[in-house]
């Protein structure tokens, strides 16, 4: 849980809080997220994931998804900093400048850039009670 704001250095270095560093664990997954942002795994997680992208069917949308979601994907780990460098690729994808976004998002990390975080909450600050009263209906 939590946002956090931080900056991506030239080398595509950006500091994880030691919380959620210590949450990651050793390895974790940096891949392409929804929404132009790159989701981050703790590794369990990310064997989780991947079990189940093996069950699914050999559709044309399948294979597209996976070929999106699995090509960026790299191991990370934090150097003695608690930095974690991201690859050109994933910086491109994710528009990342300067300024970031680190949020926890259930069993993930997200890392936005900061233009993109700040569009993405105000594009849906006005339907998130709506979104909340559909997906949470059945359950209260």
């Amino acid at each position: 849980m939590g946002e956090y704001h931080h900056t991506i250095d030239d080398k595509g270095r950006i500091t994880i809080p030691s919380k959620l560093r210590y949450e990651l664990g050793e390895q974790f997954v940096v891949t392409k997220g929804l929404d132009g942002c790159l989701f981050i795994y703790p590794k369990d997680e990310w064997d989780n994931i991947t079990k189940k992208y093996k069950e699914l069917p050999n559709t044309k949308d399948a294979r597209n998804y996976l070929r999106f979601f699995l090509s960026g994907a790299i191991i990370g780990e934090f150097d003695k900093q608690g930095r974690l460098n991201i690859t050109g690729p994933l910086i491109k994808y994710a528009d990342l400048k300067k300024e970031c976004v680190v949020i926890g998002v259930n069993d993930r990390l997200e890392i936005w850039s900061k233009e993109r975080f700040e569009q993405f909450m105000k594009d849906n600050e006005d339907v998130i009670s709506d979104i909340a009263e559909n997906l949470f209906a059945s359950n209260i």
